[in-house]
């Protein structure tokens, strides 16, 4: 087994370590989600807290770690008689993305269950889990069907696996941690608010710390035990420092003028529900006995704060997580409690974890209280050059806000899709409504009853059946098919040519793609953008996950010059020959928003047309939202969205509450060759 980076050796990062620590000293807090840009010691610290936590007491033998002093009795290896067990290591498991069903909840044998009436269960990785650490790398691309299922075992604190009738049910209580890159997309709203803190990190700019952190680092590559030793002091003070901690908890007293500052807190940031509230008390608790403390204090509760609350204040992926910190002290001193300790500098220091004193630990920068701030966003316009050049008597204009966003009509790609798991648009998966039965390719995972019965019926003389049960053999078990929905990849081919700056439309047509981003991140889309004016198209932002960057880059769209339609779509065409080699199961829509007028180099509407026809001969579903308005109309981007063999919406037929109708479907080249 390989020696894990030391915990203590961690440069920095103190929110990161605090909130990891607090975790272990009460797993009530509820987890941690970190979120950062890669290469910032998120996945290191997260490995390296294993090896500081408390050992677990575990009945002999058990594979679900039941606790001797009271096992659980629904345990499928119980029922256990309590006793002195056996103490081990805490695990941390990792949750690959890519896990199926069966590998995080466990698998039954449905033959052996049928024919023999058996329960053989073959835990999974919430069993493994359980009274330890379940660790989720890049959590935010994990699946929809996965994240479910976790977020019904974090929630009863235990999980069922149902198959056909028969389940087991095990206890599974854990520690939850997640890393993310932002850049890749953001978290469902349930799983955001289910862990109980979030940190930002974020690589230091201090030069004497990224020195520090790259001496380190090469040092224990060289010899990995050679630097554990080092720091095996360090890493034992702190082990000790978390169990004293997890013994004083139960005396700490959280308070009524602490319980009114956490309420007054949390109603004043207008978070929902009452989970903030409690995630707070009891990260408040953890503070005050890591600090070695009976009394919790304000620091405690404005600390908790700003560790639970960020990521539970957002509305929409676009909004940026943070704290407002002056308007957090003042509601702290409006509701301060009575019953505080007036000493701030109680016993145990503070409540940050400590820094490794170990050799050539590097200064720390002074004032600096290691919390994340919010990000400040640029200004928009702010470093731009307009453009002296004129081309059709339109040059470049700064970028204008967008119109608030509206609930869309649902744009869907026809036919059945088998991409990965979404909500828009029909498709083969693992989970829906069953709509038929096949032989199983593989391991056996959702099993068509009626099917699996009435192929085995034909053959139970043959096989001398005698009893009441059925004989079921391998060759006889269906597996069930099922419809549901995927994802797509949604490709926004934008035009921000002069045309589209007449009578300040621009700004409704960035409400409207900011409207379609948003219900991309709402059905698990994954989407890029391409803008196209002057004489040439950009990729403003290839395919990901992340829409709240396409927002961003949405917002800073200036407009102005000609309307090279053409080159939009050949730079959309190339976009999706790529993706379509990286990811050939997922299946794209093609949305174009232009008012149709093309200009600019010879015959540019022909060479549009051309361009269009390209996307139709690949089958590619497309949609253009025709932005044209006022008194007179060409009806161009009809003619555009006929070229492309797809379907062309207005504006004010893009609303959900439309009159125009329900549901526009877009057509593709061989849907309507059909």
């Amino acid at each position: 087994m390989s020696t894990p980076y030391p915990f203590t050796a961690i440069v920095g990062q103190d929110d990161l370590r605090l909130g990891l620590l607090l975790n272990a000293v009460s797993p009530a807090v509820g987890g941690v989600l970190v979120r950062g840009e890669k290469g910032t010691a998120k996945s290191t610290a997260v490995r390296a807290l294993t090896a500081l936590m408390p050992k677990v007491h575990v009945v002999s033998g058990c594979r679900f770690s039941c606790d001797p002093v009271s096992p659980d009795p629904a345990c499928p290896d119980g029922p256990h008689e309590a006793g002195a067990g056996v103490s081990r290591d805490a695990r941390m498991v990792e949750l690959p993305v890519g896990a199926s069903e069966d590998r995080l909840v466990g698998a039954l044998d449905i033959e052996r269950a049928l024919a023999e009436g058996v329960k053989a269960f073959e835990p999974g990785l919430l069993a493994d889990a359980h009274r330890g650490i379940l660790y989720v790398d890049e959590v935010n691309l994990l699946h929809d069907h996965l994240v479910d299922l976790l977020l019904d075992a974090a929630a009863m604190g235990a999980s069922y696996v149902e198959r056909e009738g028969v389940s087991v049910r095990h206890a599974a209580r854990f520690l939850l941690v997640g890393t993310m890159n932002p850049e890749e997309g953001e978290l469902r709203p349930q799983l955001l608010d289910r862990f109980g803190l979030t940190v930002e990190v974020a690589a230091s700019r201090e030069t004497d710390q990224r020195v520090e952190v790259v001496r380190r680092r090469l040092a224990y590559d060289d010899d990995p035990a050679g630097f554990a030793g080092k720091w095996a002091d360090e890493e034992g003070a702190l082990r000790a420092r978390i169990v004293a901690a997890r013994a004083l908890l139960p005396e700490v007293r959280l308070g009524d003028g602490a319980l009114r500052q956490i309420a007054a807190t949390c109603a004043a940031f207008e978070v929902d529900g009452m989970r903030a509230d409690i995630v707070m008390a009891r990260t408040a608790t953890a503070l005050a006995a890591w600090a070695g403390r009976t009394d919790v204090l304000a620091e405690d509760v404005r600390q908790a704060a700003l560790l639970a609350l960020p990521h539970r204040r957002r509305r929409n992926p676009f909004d940026a997580p943070g704290l407002d910190e002056d308007k957090l002290d003042d509601t702290l001193e409006q509701n301060s409690g009575e019953d505080e300790d007036p000493d701030p500098d109680g016993p145990g220091g503070g409540g940050r974890p400590p820094q490794g004193d170990g050799p050539d630990t590097p200064p720390q920068p002074e004032g600096e209280s290691g919390d994340t701030p919010a990000q400040s966003v640029p200004e928009q316009g702010q470093e731009q050059e307009q453009e002296q050049g004129r081309s059709s008597g339109a040059g470049e204009q700064q970028p204008v806000r967008a119109a608030e966003p509206f609930r869309t009509k649902m744009l869907s790609v026809p036919g059945l899709g088998e991409g990965a798991a979404g909500r828009r648009s029909r498709a083969r998966t693992e989970h829906g409504r069953t709509t038929g039965a096949r032989r199983p390719r593989g391991a056996l995972t959702k099993l068509h009853l009626a099917a699996t019965v009435q192929a085995a019926a034909p053959h139970q003389r043959a096989r001398g059946r005698s009893g009441r049960g059925l004989v079921v053999r391998r060759d006889d078990l269906r597996q069930a098919t099922r419809e549901g929905r995927e994802g797509n990849l949604v490709l926004f081919v934008v035009d921000a040519s002069g045309s589209m700056a007449a009578r300040q439309r621009m700004s409704a047509v960035k409400g409207a793609v900011l409207s379609l981003l948003l219900d991309a991140y709402q059905r698990r889309d994954k989407v890029g953008l391409i803008t196209f004016r002057g004489k040439d198209a950009e990729v403003v932002l290839p395919p990901t996950s992340s829409v709240d960057a396409a927002a961003a880059r949405l917002e800073l769209l200036a407009t102005g010059g000609r309307t090279p339609v053409a080159a939009g779509l050949l730079k959309a065409h190339e976009v999706l020959r790529v993706e379509r080699l990286r990811d050939p199961s997922r299946r794209p829509l093609l949305v174009v928003v232009t008012d149709g007028r093309a200009t600019g180099g010879p015959e540019p509407v022909a060479l549009a047309s051309r361009a269009a026809r390209l996307h139709e001969a690949e089958g590619v579903a497309s949609v253009v939202v025709d932005c044209e308005s006022g008194p007179v109309r060409l009806g161009l981007a009809g003619g555009l969205a006929r070229d492309l063999g797809g379907t062309a919406v207005t504006l004010d037929e893009l609303r959900a509450d439309s009159i125009a109708g329900l549901v526009k479907d877009v057509q593709s080249a061989g849907r309507r060759a059909a």
